[in-house]
């Protein structure tokens, strides 16, 4: 279609171009009587358009309120189409003559336009977000010959999220309508804002402010943020400003729908409404009106406070700092330990990952955990057999070790252990090798073993081939490590051993026991069954029937218990140096 300017858009112009603050009007669905033929919804988005269709003069009747409040500009109730159309919901069947979704389109320009009048003020067609779906191409195409028949002055497409890339093919669409189009978000400076105020993600940076300019290339005539609380209006003028040219705009929510019927702001009158958008006007506003509970009082109390006024250039909320706090707000003491490290955000390893290499697990975690909270390894040198990824290998270089020792039986743990010595900075005193824990003999004792190994019973039903001797008991590794401790430790070092519940605590004592060696338990958590646990859950049941080993049944769940184990000499007064 042609661009065409109606008369009633002129008139907005007009004023834009005079720098006189352009009124748009209020929540129109919550204006309505709340009880009626197409009341009581659950979905609010589907409440005010079934009005159009089912109860027509309380649509007229909220229309004139507002026109009489001195609205430069009025929106259908048509913001729920949309939504009606993505669920296939027919609300207009109870009429005695079912109604297409086109005629209800219809038929909320001519309510608009009667409540208008003939010198009234523009009327704006309102849709919702949920025209940015598949089929949205057709639904535009539709609405085209809707407006051929009906046109209002402006297409307005509000209460938008996420800028997707089919967004863009949409306002395209709707711009070549040949009507002019205003685009409004919920947007607040910290990204996208619910209707309480909820924020989803992080601060965005320039991105919005982009896909604004893009907006503005594709021809839009205004861009506005709505249906957020009006606390978080502040600093989004100032931030569009910074990226576009077009005309902007607010109208924030003083209510919301739930399960019990409509909520709205206490406290908030139309004095209390006035100042805010003064402040928005202050800020640079040229287009202001409501959302969901702003009634034609509110609108017309701002009305008559921004008469006069010109746009301002106020960027006082307009700077947001580190994580989308604005500047100068009010900050919460991080968390931190006993020794002063912060927790939160916790000030875990940078480390990646590799496909083949086994990935950290809670037992991992339980081991990290003490490294850290203890600082364990400071000035010691220290070894981590069974690197993996290289977690307790940095955490102890990073807890200041003089130097770390790694090994592996896969050389790719080894690789990617260096790697992320290197991520952590911590290379310098790093070392790492690919060894067999069977057949590998330690050069030097260190002060600190860390071994966090694979405990798994294998079935002997299971016939496997292989010259390794079966671990039946899943206790092979860590039976290894506990008799080369004499000779790997310094007399005064210590291991930390991860020992699950599914290995005897007996047999573990006992082998302690005939090397002179005492464990405490300095740690535990739950580790829920993986799929190889569960790849040997018989055999992990005859462990269980011939010794103390045990798992807890959690509500129907297998979860054992990770120990974490502090192993020391027993009598190091008594052991040669």
């Amino acid at each position: 279609m042609s661009s065409t300017v109606s008369s009633g858009y002129s008139t907005v112009q007009d004023a834009l171009a005079a720098e006189r603050c352009v009124i748009l009007d209020g929540g129109i669905a919550t204006e309505l009587p709340q009880t009626g033929p197409g009341r009581g919804h659950e979905d609010e988005a589907l409440w005010g358009v079934s009005a159009v269709a089912l109860a027509p003069d309380d649509v007229l009747d909220v229309h004139r309120r507002y026109v009489t409040a001195g609205c430069d500009v009025i929106t259908t109730d048509t913001w729920g189409l949309p939504t009606a159309l993505a669920g296939e919901v027919r609300l207009w069947d109870a009429q005695d003559k079912p109604l297409h979704w086109m005629e209800v389109a219809r038929q909320g320009v001519r309510l608009a336009r009667e409540a208008a009048g003939l010198r009234g003020p523009a009327v704006a067609f309102s849709l919702n977000g949920d025209l940015d779906r598949p089929g949205a191409e057709e639904t535009v195409s539709l609405l085209a010959r809707t407006f051929a028949s009906e046109p209002p002055d402006l297409v307005l497409f509000e209460t938008l999220s996420l800028v997707r890339p089919s967004l863009f093919a949409v306002v395209e669409g709707l711009v070549e309508t040949g009507i002019p189009v205003w685009l409004s978000f919920r947007r607040c400076r910290h990204g996208l804002c619910g209707v309480y105020g909820q924020h989803w993600g992080g601060p965005e940076g320039d991105a919005f402010g982009r896909a604004a300019r893009r907006f503005e290339e594709l021809g839009v005539a205004a861009l506005l943020v709505n249906c957020i609380p009006p606390d978080h209006v502040e600093g989004m003028v100032s931030y569009l400003r910074d990226f576009t040219d077009l005309p902007v705009g607010v109208y924030p929510n003083l209510g919301y729908y739930t399960s019990a019927g409509w909520r709205f702001e206490e406290g908030v009158g139309g004095t209390e409404y006035a100042e805010m958008a003064l402040r928005w006007r202050r800020e640079g506003a040229q287009i202001v009106g409501g959302c969901c509970g702003v009634g034609p009082g509110h609108i017309a109390a701002a009305r008559e406070r921004l008469s006069g006024t010109k746009p301002g250039r106020d960027r006082s909320g307009q700077h947001v700092g580190e994580n989308g706090r604005p500047y100068g707000a009010p900050t919460a003491a991080p968390w931190r330990d006993e020794a002063g490290r912060l927790l939160y955000p916790l000030e875990f390893p940078d480390l990646v990952a590799g496909d083949d290499v086994f990935a950290p697990t809670q037992g991992s975690f339980l081991v990290w955990k003490h490294l850290f909270r203890e600082r364990v390894g400071r000035d010691r040198r220290c070894l981590d057999i069974g690197c993996g990824t290289g977690l307790q290998t940095i955490q102890l270089a990073l807890n200041g070790a003089e130097h770390v020792h790694a090994i592996d039986l896969d050389p790719d743990a080894v690789g990617l252990t260096m790697t992320n010595a290197f991520r952590n900075d911590v290379s310098d005193r790093v070392t790492a090798a690919t060894a067999d824990l069977f057949a590998w003999v330690p050069e030097e004792r260190y002060d600190v073993i860390v071994a966090s190994l694979f405990q798994t019973p294998v079935d002997p039903f299971q016939n496997v081939v292989s010259h390794r001797p079966q671990d039946y008991w899943g206790r092979s590794a860590v039976d290894h490590v506990i008799g080369m401790l004499p000779e790997s430790l310094t007399p005064e070092g210590e291991a930390y051993l991860l020992h699950l519940s599914i290995l005897s605590q007996a047999r573990t004592h006992q082998l302690l026991g005939e090397r002179r060696l005492a464990a405490e338990v300095v740690d535990y958590t739950f580790f829920p069954f993986a799929d190889h646990f569960r790849e040997s859950e018989e055999q992990i049941a005859r462990v269980e029937s011939l010794s103390d080993a045990y798992h807890l049944d959690a509500g129907g769940r297998d979860v054992m218990v990770a120990y974490l184990l502090r192993v020391t000499r027993a009598d190091p007064d008594r052991v040669g140096r």
